[in-house]
């Protein structure tokens, strides 16, 4: 049952290397490479943007506080929103 028990286990561990390697050298494909730069080019772009929303909500908070005004795009935004005025003339209805 020990011989046994070896056997499985190598088979097992070279599967499992075997696995591993191929990984591995999958990564280095230029394929693999680029895969692998456009998902971090991807995440950085979505890292800026998550950034740059932080440090205009925190911008806004400080403003507030301090009774600074905003910016006038940013106040715009905030207080009329999209502008929708060409939507609803009167007489159109």
């Amino acid at each position: 049952m020990s011989r046994a028990f070896w056997f499985v286990a190598g088979a097992g561990a070279g599967a499992y290397g075997l696995v591993k390697a191929r990984r591995a050298a999958e990564m280095l494909t230029p394929e693999g490479l680029a895969d692998r730069l456009a998902g971090l080019s991807l995440g950085l772009h979505l890292f800026g943007e998550e950034v740059r929303a932080g440090m205009d909500e925190k911008e806004n908070d400080l403003r507030r506080r301090l009774g600074l005004a905003l910016h006038e795009e940013q106040q715009k935004t905030i207080t009329s929103g999209p502008d929708h005025s060409h939507d609803h003339r009167e007489g159109n209805d």
